[in-house]
């Protein structure tokens, strides 16, 4: 199995995770952060990934340091549990729909962190995270993960729907990029590598 299990502490969140890339979509997560952690349930649950996640954050301050740090541990274990990346398919998209919303999200595991997010939120926060943070928490997953990701919004009216469309995309866009595909022999790469992500 495909696992990882990171602890990062420094002074403004102490963050412990566990992650398996070829789980059921078992999860036990807690950032006392409500809405985030009911995202982040949905990355596990629509990929199919085992994701056990405890974060402690300076959230007196507000929730930047811990949705961003969540992201940034989020992506190593990515990184980890992906290890040199033999056998998968590499790319995953999905276009998927909640409610009136309507979200495109597509992944290439290439080890060359970007992110393309076109999207916008009427609100300031949903529950006690803000809507600001939604991109910096994906941003901090691609960079450390090395992936390229799309996020880009169709259609949408509902802040919470875009929002949890865009999470429920994501995470069926990884599943279908970290599946393993009988034909690739190697990594799927003309140059016979993916770059790789130091963790």
């Amino acid at each position: 199995m495909r696992t990882a299990q990171i602890e990062r502490n420094t002074f403004e969140t102490k963050i412990a995770m566990q992650l398996n890339l070829d789980g059921k979509g078992i999860f036990d997560i807690d950032t006392g952060i409500g809405f985030f952690d009911h995202m982040l349930t949905h990355i596990a649950k629509h990929g199919f990934f085992d994701l056990t996640l405890r974060a402690k954050g300076d959230l007196h301050v507000d929730c930047h340091h811990t949705v961003e740090d969540v992201g940034i541990v989020l992506g190593k274990c990515l990184a980890m549990a992906l290890g040199e990346k033999k056998g998968i398919t590499r790319y995953g998209s999905c276009i998927l729909p909640m409610e009136e919303a309507l979200v495109l999200c597509a992944i290439d595991i290439s080890g060359r962190p970007y992110l393309a997010f076109d999207a916008s939120f009427q609100s300031e926060r949903l529950g006690t995270m803000d809507t600001q943070m939604i991109e910096e928490f994906f941003r901090a997953v691609s960079l450390h993960s090395g992936l390229n990701l799309h996020i880009k919004v169709l259609a949408g009216k509902n802040d919470h729907h875009i929002a949890e469309a865009m999470f429920k995309a994501f995470a069926k866009a990884l599943d279908s990029a970290v599946a393993y595909d009988s034909r690739v022999e190697g990594v799927l790469s003309t140059k016979g590598m993916l770059e790789g992500m130091v963790c």
